[in-house]
């Protein structure tokens, strides 16, 4: 792999990059010192090791008004986590989450326990009904763990963690879907053991965080204890008897002298591959195994310190590290593909299915130091991440090789890519009294300066050669490259109460991006807290997605057996010849109203409705086929097969990323939790929520050569009905003595698509002619058992899905070859059916 950056860490990290980390966080600053441990805030008063040494959340009044902040799987402390000071959405030290401006949702590591799942991702897809995840994936883009909130790309929910910015993935979603073109954070990279809690915001905010904000912020919060060690495994297995998975988490805590600390969390986790292919059409055999879940395990390590210097000044830093091996299935070849090919012929008696590979490495540095001077609460931080993704082909072939030469190789290095990220950020804040009014303004701001650079490495000689290793051909020279810009920012933020009850907080950001200029974005929110059990709430935003450097350049070709489809750099000579106008931000207007209300006691209720116009929104578009996706991909160096003019000309297709329509989402979210006492037979912890939400088509670019639409159906449907419409989540937890049991009921909303019709026939791959798929709604049970057997273990069995749903089935005529039988495209309930697991707890 030709990369010219991968020189540099991840090739360290292959060799033991796990204790440089270790090394670094303890040398390079220290710590960060924790009394309000659920915020990562430090307290300048304290004077005895002011490092927090266990999360604690003090019980609130019951008649104060909360906002909700139990997931639908509850831990069984509602009352005990309504005073957690939260850091999202707020540029307050010490707010707490029953006082927040905006819809809120903290989950706890308790609760993302429960739900038995050895991913963040998939625990969270379980417990908010306005987060979704794919329902399978194609290719490398099924390799890599990316989240979205309000039916919308990922690329427009913000990661944080501990509030700083994270590092994107260098892995680009590229096949077609709803997903395309995301490089965001994979949360998967960040050990599981080492999350403390995690706050959702559901607000756009580029006004206080910058780009990508537009759908909400998620922000991982890790564990800062200064001592114990906590130990879990889970063992699972799918209701049909594959995709085994073993996970093992341990994190524990120390102290460094009488003023720090330093945390350590690691996870392994392994999962195997599931088979849910039907017959493929030209053997009537299972061989076929193109739509599975992919195979992998995944390495990770953080290391998280922190120290006082004096009783005012604190250093901190963080170390991630993670290492993750995927393989993917690609489509089957037949073994009559191979009989003018007898050295093929002679491994492959049978066929074969090349499988794609992904080895990637993933790290984070942070280093920084905060503190109080005269009233003023300052921060600087420098943050640097880079994500390494080496992308090969086993199990495959290069015919022309074997043709000009006898050689056979069957192993390809095909792409490589490499994304890094440099943030520093200083940030101040303080709470002024002015003569005349009589509540505190709380003024914040600060400038921030990131580096963001992106490469594509060329694949191996083998790879290129003729015409390419079969299903994934390498990346040649002319799409390769090196790519970066600079971003600088600056943001203000004031809040304060206007009146009694009647919060304020405003907002405004600047950014300059140098390669896709200026952006000025601001926020207004109003909270009133008409009584102790009524409130309202409402904001008015503007946002915006630059577009990543992945949707600018990245190009690829797939090759199937009998099509082919390239995606092509937005300004490469294929996609300027016929009609590309490269790419500008995707801009954003938000609204959003709710109130909050507590009728009875223990009862509490929130509901919110939201509206978001996007503009210039970017996906592939300008759909080409035939000869000209041909000219198109030749202009581009991509080596076709010699003799794809015999091909079927509609199953041959490019496109490349524009900015191609504007689109408006309107939503609405519901919570309800409510608290029964049992007495002496314990309490039962209730919760619902809900989340409808639709999107609508408002404007189509077209293309400026040619003035056709660039978006067929089929991208429309990704844009507008690909995410559920709505998704319902409830049940409860039944707390007694040593026992918890949990039940929940999932209900997984339509999503509507348009599928390309395969079977022989007139409209057989065509582009403009398509049929209407209802993937109909879906309910799954979720249950799960526990038992405390000592204060230190504990034991659960629980299950997902327990009656083993699955998606409503593809027609036979509109599957390639005939196996894919549920749609990987959509974001709706997933492909494996019913999930079993065994958790055990150590608790030292």
């Amino acid at each position: 792999m030709l990369l010219r950056s991968r020189s540099l860490l991840p090739s360290v990290a292959r060799r033991g990059l796990l204790s440089l980390v270790a090394t670094t966080c303890l040398m390079s600053c220290g710590a960060e010192a924790l009394a309000q441990t659920a915020s990562g805030e430090v307290s300048t008063t304290q004077k005895k090791a002011p490092i927090a040494t266990k999360t604690t959340r003090p019980v609130a009044k019951n008649n104060a008004l909360r906002t909700r902040q139990t997931a639908p799987v509850s831990t069984g402390d509602v009352e005990g986590g309504n005073e957690a000071i939260i850091v999202t959405g707020t540029r307050e030290i010490g707010k707490k989450a029953r006082d927040a401006i905006a819809p809120l949702d903290v989950i706890s590591h308790k609760q993302i326990a429960a739900t038995g799942q050895g991913t963040l991702r998939d625990a969270l897809a379980l417990l908010l009904p306005s987060l979704t995840t794919p329902t399978a994936g194609f290719d490398a883009g099924a390799m890599t763990d990316t989240i979205s909130l309000r039916g919308l790309n990922p690329n427009e929910t913000l990661v944080l963690v501990d509030g700083k910015r994270r590092h994107n993935t260098a892995n680009i979603y590229s096949n077609p879907g709803p997903q395309q073109g995301s490089t965001a954070s994979d949360i998967d990279m960040i050990p599981m053991s080492a999350i403390d809690h995690v706050e959702v915001l559901r607000d756009g905010a580029s006004a206080q965080y910058g780009s990508d904000a537009v759908a909400g912020v998620v922000n991982i919060i890790l564990k800062k204890q200064a001592r114990g060690l906590h130990v879990q495994s889970i063992t699972g297995i799918t209701s049909e008897g594959d995709g085994f998975q073993q996970g093992v988490y341990l994190d524990g805590g120390a102290s460094l002298g009488s003023r720090g600390f330093v945390h350590i969390s690691g996870d392994y986790v392994h999962q195997d591959h599931t088979y849910r292919s039907a017959a493929d059409n030209r053997s009537n055999t299972y061989q076929n195994n193109i739509l599975s879940q992919p195979q992998q395990t995944r390495e990770s390590i953080a290391v998280n310190a922190g120290y006082d210097l004096t009783d005012t000044i604190q250093l901190y830093a963080l170390g991630t590290y993670a290492h993750r091996y995927a393989e993917s299935y690609q489509n089957y070849r037949l073994a009559s593909s191979l009989n003018a090919y007898p050295g093929y012929k002679a491994i492959y008696p049978w066929g074969y299915s090349p499988v794609e590979t992904l080895s990637e490495d993933d790290f984070e540095l942070k280093a920084g130091i905060k503190g109080d001077f005269r009233g003023w609460h300052w921060d600087v931080s420098s943050v640097y991440g880079r994500d390494y993704d080496d992308i090969g082909l086993i199990n495959s072939v290069n015919l022309s090789i074997n043709k000009a030469t006898g050689r056979t190789p069957t192993s390809f290095d095909v792409q490589g890519f490499n994304n890094q990220q440099w943030t520093n950020d200083f940030d101040f804040s303080r709470k002024f009294q002015f003569s005349g009014w009589p509540h505190s303004v709380n003024f914040a701001g600060g400038a921030s300066y990131r580096y963001e650079g992106y490469s594509v490495g060329t694949g191996s000689p083998d790879s290129l050669y003729g015409n390419g290793s079969d299903a994934l051909a390498g990346t040649n020279p002319g799409n390769a490259g090196n790519y970066s810009r600079d971003v600088v920012a600056g943001y203000l933020d004031i809040s304060t109460y206007l009146a009694k009850g009647l919060q304020l907080d405003l907002a405004g950001r600047y950014e300059h991006y140098t390669d896709v200029g200026d952006t000025q974005n601001g926020k207004v929110s109003l909270r009133y807290d008409i009584t102790k059990r009524i409130a309202l709430r409402g904001t008015i935003s503007n946002g915006f997605h630059a577009p990543t450097l992945a949707q600018k350049y990245y190009s690829a070709l797939n090759i199937s057996p009998t099509a082919a489809r390239g995606l092509i750099g937005a300004g490469s000579p294929g996609a300027l010849a016929n009609g590309s106008s490269g790419l500008k931000p995707e801009r954003s207007t938000n609204a959003e109203g709710g109130f909050i209300v507590e009728p009875i006691r223990n009862l509490h209720v929130t509901t919110d409705i939201y509206q978001i116009n996007m503009r210039d929104r970017i996906m592939p578009g300008g759909n080409i086929s035939g000869a000209t996706a041909i000219n198109a991909m030749r202009l581009n160096g991509f080596a076709l097969p010699d003799n794809i003019s015999t091909w079927n000309q509609s199953a041959i297709t490019a496109n490349w990323f524009g900015n191609v329509a504007s689109t408006r989402t309107q939503g609405l979210d519901v919570t309800v939790t409510y608290l029964t006492k049992l007495g002496a037979f314990g309490r039962i912890d209730w919760d619902a929520a809900i989340n409808l939400n639709r999107t609508r088509l408002s404007h189509q670019a077209n293309n400026r050569l040619t003035g056709a639409p660039l978006l067929n159906a089929a991208s429309v449907a990704y844009l507008t009905t690909a995410y559920p419409r709505s998704k319902i989540i409830f049940g409860g937890n039944w707390t007694h003595a040593k026992w918890t049991v949990g039940l929940h009921e999932i209900r997984w909303g339509q999503t509507t698509n348009q599928l390309t019709y395969y079977a022989p026939g007139p409209n057989q791959f065509s582009t403009t002619k398509f049929l209407e798929y209802q993937n109909k709604p879906k309910w799954t049970t979720n249950l799960d058992v526990s038992y405390r057997f000592t204060p230190r273990w504990s034991a659960t069995l629980g299950g997902n899905n327990i009656f083993a749903a699955f998606p409503t089935r593809v027609p036979e005529g509109n599957r390639y070859l005939g196996a894919p039988q549920y749609y990987m495209s959509t974001s709706q309930l997933g492909i494996n059916g019913g999930y079993y697991y065994l958790r055990v707890n150590y608790d030292l």
